[in-house]
């Protein structure tokens, strides 16, 4: 026993005393490094899983780019389009699809300058025109006021005629390029033929359409300038919603006008601008053919220039020129367009990803 009523060890040997004098930590104070078995666990005993990482370490590629929204799978990206867009995607059209697009722009071309040149030579107001140059400075102002009239008669029904051969190019030429556009969105194949095939049974009610569409501008532009853009802007997706939609006319002029709406300057800006442009680059090309008309500019003021008939089977071929180049673009344009707008609106930008066989990306889930 020793003294303080502990057993002794073994002989030679004493049991260590308990150290007294060592500090013991106050109380409520832990110590800095608790031992393992001493860390916090859930009351179950199971270790608690690992917090999720934070949304800016997740994996790029699941991180659409906003640059081609859904994919390109063909002249467009599939998201909504700024004017650049628009722009390129009738651009490269022309350019992935020009046997087809400057084919059946030359088509139309050729028949609507045909007919434009029969009613001018049928109508002949260059025999007026003599007239009036025969008549000289003696004139009464009665036979003046005559042949003016008669010159005018003879403008009004030409312009007719022009009118006419116009609308009918136009509408063939549009119903065409909107089945191919429709195609060329999506990057599918297509052919003249099939393009033709689909679109024949709405040209009919498509030429309608555009009649209607052509005189409410110019009926709006008669009394003034401004309210001609509204029919001008309001209506100016009906014949893309016609053929793609498969509706009747007045629905496309309802889905125009409530595609338009909330967006007239936007529309408006880009339609103008791509008829801005068409105009300038066909006044370039159709510049040379018209050489003689150019000239007159700059001799006697007091002859009156008299086309030939060999000028105006110049300026035929030059209008053909220039509506074979230029007369898709202005098409293109509104197409695409319209295919913008239903991405804003209605994301159908979604509904052509499907159709070109793109996965859409899930929907970002709420924390």
């Amino acid at each position: 026993m020793t003294e303080t009523g502990g057993s002794s060890g073994p002989e030679g040997t004493e049991t260590p005393k308990p150290q007294a004098d060592a500090p013991t930590p106050p109380q409520g104070e832990r110590s800095s490094s608790p031992a393992p078995e001493q860390q916090w666990q859930s009351p179950s005993g199971a270790t608690p899983p690992p917090p999720p990482p934070p949304p800016s370490y997740q994996p790029q590629a699941a991180q659409p780019n906003w640059k081609v929204g859904l994919g390109r799978p063909g002249v467009i990206p599939l998201r909504p389009l700024n004017l650049t867009d628009i722009l390129d995607g009738a651009i490269t059209a022309m350019r992935r699809y020009w046997r087809m697009v400057f084919g059946a722009a030359a088509v139309t071309a050729v028949l609507t300058a045909a007919i434009n040149l029969v009613g001018l030579l049928l109508i002949d107001t260059g025999a007026d025109l003599e007239r009036v140059r025969d008549l000289g400075p003696a004139a009464t102002d009665q036979e003046l006021m005559n042949q003016m009239l008669s010159i005018l008669g003879g403008t009004l029904a030409s312009s007719f005629i022009t009118l006419v051969a116009t609308l009918l190019g136009t509408t063939v030429l549009t119903g065409f390029l909107t089945v191919l556009m429709g195609k060329a969105v999506l990057g599918k194949p297509v052919t003249f033929k099939e393009a033709m095939k689909e679109a024949t049974p709405r040209l009919l009610p498509l030429l309608g359409l555009t009649v209607l569409y052509t005189l409410a501008i110019m009926v709006a532009a008669i009394f003034c300038l401004l309210p001609a853009i509204i029919p001008f802007t309001f209506w100016a997706l009906a014949s893309p919603a016609f053929i793609l939609e498969r509706g009747t006319v007045m629905e496309a002029f309802r889905r125009s006008v409530k595609l338009v709406s909330g967006m007239f300057w936007r529309v408006f800006g880009i339609l103008l601008l791509a008829n801005v442009i068409s105009s300038f680059l066909a006044s370039i090309i159709t510049l040379p053919f018209s050489f003689s008309a150019f000239m007159s500019i700059f001799g006697n003021l007091d002859q009156v220039y008299i086309p030939s008939t060999g000028d105006l089977i110049l300026q035929s071929v030059g209008t053909v020129v220039a509506q074979t180049i230029v007369g898709p673009f202005t098409a293109l344009v509104t197409v695409i367009l319209y295919i913008d707008q239903r991405m804003r609106r209605e994301g159908m930008d979604i509904e052509l990803a499907r159709a070109a066989g793109i996965t859409p990306p899930p929907p970002p889930q709420a924390w």
